[in-house]
């Protein structure tokens, strides 16, 4: 028989009074289907669906003093639990108390919307006898005993895209349907012309198209330099009109088919760059690419959902060990890339001047800047809208939260990305966060026009100015940390506002490395002779080089924790180390480049590195996704061990690879090679 509403209530120990307060707050489904559940699991043998409620809600668990506080409970579980009226809802109750902030897992009817809820807790209506279903942290562990809900948020069972969610995911599926639809079309027009022309005839055309087509022209670094592919000049393409009609319909085919965009990925010979090697790239782009998905896989999971947080910090900042998983140092890769954008970027303009008859012409900047908006766009796009489309056709687990708001800005602020400009966006705005970058790093390439033209112009001049905008760069640096107490090196750094808003993503405080990048492009174009003429030289060179780059690393460890005044220490840190690293990574790629590099350029001239260097850039793209996705999927905290976050990272690294193949092919590719004639 069916219990009255009002007996239901006084049985799971509510009051008339408080009925009568919230009667407005609380509709009567939700209360009645709460009052049956919370009924339900006090007798002596409760039904199946209340075990399975009460199962999932969060318990407090060990090691609440090594920062295991939150209590996600079992989202799924809460989910398959089944009344005759209702079934469960999983919903978070955030929480703090004292200065510790943590939520707790709930499931309470599907009839309750989440303001119900909130108003559910608020009044401790959830009650297991005399003990409430979301009990305080011990005051043992916790010196208040005091709970204050911050917010509650509930995950719905169904998916519900909206029309921008829909328009993402069409798009990444247009962005794909092309080229396979291109690879379908060409290989058909192919199998018909060897049916039509003499194989002798078609031998010679196939090998002039595949010249045309797949000839790789320049070697570069993540930055947006990731060996670009060019077309031959259109002389090439007419001359090879009696072999295949040369439309433009069909240039895009050719562009578009995997049998073009796939080849020379894999390839394990090393690439040239116009009048130079510069094999030993290869390695520091890979390199410097893997430390930062080191970092990323080790740092995203520290945000919230470690069960044992304090201990995990307490090893990274005991041990330097850990500079390869952790913020601070493991970003100074970050200044690598951009050391390398800036290179090869004053290269690659300094050659296409050469080529036009030694001028620097308005076209030719502009021509320069639309390659490189081309090249890094079509891939930038397909990731965001790939993530905003993930999140609303994917049911999340309990640790999605921390990114919903981020990621869900691409609604609002996608033009940002679109134009290039999001670093210049507060940081809770910046849509797919970490794209920041290609943000920073198209600010800085389009400053390399101004700064070739004075180099040209008048070689004075350009020392003033490079010099200049060097010591602005640095001295921003050190102000900002030192104005607002920016610590350089410390857990918190992660999620210190500040730090990232005024200091880690701003192109006034990150410029340096970029334009040591630009002083070596040009050196190494325009050098007449050999730097080093003598082995002591080099021997003196390695010596210094390798000091520094541990010097800065241990330096960072040194002044680790958040400084309580403005610190000279911590500014001048802050000011010079990631210019420093720059010019120590400059010697590297200058030793190699003369001959002085021994073990260490053949270690960074491996062929092993030469096709990860060629799918580098989709590998910054995507592996975030993975690491998001790993993290937003699980039910229960991550314990912290060296082992663990050791298989994180590998697993990562796979599935990165495996896809920045594919999507190098599909997404990135084409658009480097399409290239309209010129009538």
């Amino acid at each position: 028989m069916a219990l009255s509403w009002v007996r239901l209530c006084l049985l799971a120990g509510l009051s008339t009074d408080w009925n009568r307060t919230q009667a407005l707050a609380v509709s009567e489904q939700c209360m009645t289907d709460t009052s049956t559940f919370l009924w339900e699991i006090n007798q002596d043998r409760p039904k199946e669906y209340a075990v399975l409620m009460y199962d999932s809600f969060g318990k407090m668990g060990s090691n609440v003093d090594g920062g295991s506080v939150n209590r996600p409970g079992l989202l799924q579980q809460c989910r398959s639990a089944q009344s005759l009226t209702f079934s469960g809802q999983y919903c978070q109750v955030f929480l703090m108390q004292g200065t510790i902030q943590y939520f707790v897992g709930i499931c309470v009817p599907d009839s309750c919307h989440e303001e119900e809820v909130q108003t559910l807790v608020l009044y401790d209506t959830f009650k297991y006898g005399h003990m409430s279903l979301i009990p305080p942290l011990p005051a043992i562990l916790v010196n208040e005993s005091t709970q204050e809900v911050i917010m509650i948020h509930c995950l719905s069972k169904t998916v519900n895209p909206d029309a921008a969610d829909i328009t993402c995911l069409f798009v990444c599926c247009v962005m794909i349907a092309i080229p396979l639809a291109a690879t379908l079309v060409s290989a058909t027009i192919r199998w018909q012309r060897n049916r039509a022309i003499m194989p002798s005839i078609e031998s010679t055309c196939l090998n002039h198209n595949l010249n045309l087509y797949g000839t790789m022209k320049t070697n570069s670094s993540t930055s947006g330099e990731i060996n670009v592919s060019q077309m031959e000049d259109s002389d090439t393409i007419n001359r090879g009109s009696s072999c295949f009609p040369q439309s433009r319909v069909f240039q895009c085919l050719q562009a578009f088919s995997l049998q073009t965009t796939s080849r020379g990925i894999v390839s394990t010979s090393s690439t040239r760059l116009p009048e130079g090697d510069y094999s030993s790239l290869n390695g520091i782009r890979v390199l410097s690419l893997l430390w930062i998905m080191c970092g990323h896989s080790a740092q995203f999971p520290v945000i919230n959902n470690l069960d044992n947080y304090k201990d995990w910090k307490k090893t990274v900042e005991r041990s330097p060990l850990y500079v390869f998983s952790f913020s601070g140092p493991v970003f100074l890769a970050v200044d690598t890339f951009l050391l390398l954008g800036g290179l090869l970027s004053a290269r690659s303009l300094l050659v296409s001047i050469q080529r036009a008859e030694d001028k620097l012409s308005p076209s030719l900047v502009m021509g320069y800047l639309f390659r490189r908006f081309k090249r890094i766009q079509p891939l930038h796009l397909f990731v965001m809208c790939l993530t905003v489309g993930l999140i609303s056709v994917i049911h999340w687990g309990p640790y999605w939260f921390p990114f919903i708001d981020n990621l869900m800005d691409c609604k609002t602020y996608w033009w940002g990305n679109l134009l290039l400009i999001s670093n210049l966006l507060p940081v809770h705005e910046i849509c797919v966060p970490w794209t920041w970058y290609l943000s920073l790093d198209f600010q800085c390439y389009a400053t390399t026009p101004l700064l070739v033209y004075f180099y040209r112009m008048n070689r004075c001049a350009f020392t003033v100015v490079a010099g200049g905008l060097l010591l602005m760069t640095m001295l921003a640096s050190s102000v900002v940390t030192g104005l607002l107490r920016l610590p350089v090196f410390q857990p918190s750094t992660l999620t210190s506002e500040n730090y990232v808003l005024y200091y880690y993503v701003k192109p006034h405080t990150r410029y340096g490395p970029f334009l040591i990048g630009i002083f070596t492009g040009i050196y190494l174009t325009c050098k007449k002779g050999q730097l080093l003429k003598h082995k002591w030289q080099a021997v003196l060179g390695w010596l210094c080089c390798l000091s520094v780059l541990v010097g800065l690393v241990g330096m960072a460890y040194v002044l680790r924790g958040n400084p309580v005044h403005p610190s000279v220490p911590h500014a001048l840190y802050q000011g010079l180390h990631r210019p420093v690293w720059a010019l120590a990574i400059t010697w590297i790629i200058l030793a190699c480049e003369e001959g002085y590099g021994g073990l260490i350029h053949s270690a960074l001239s491996l062929g092993l590195w030469v096709p990860l260097a060629n799918i580098s850039f989709a590998c910054y793209l995507v592996h975030p996704v993975f690491i998001l996705l790993y993290i937003g999927l699980q039910e229960t905290p991550i314990h912290y061990s060296d082992i663990n976050f050791m298989y994180l990272f590998l697993g990562h690294v796979v599935l990165t690879i495996a896809t920045s193949f594919v999507l190098t092919m599909l997404v990135e590719k084409p658009y480097v090679l399409l290239k309209w004639n010129r009538k």
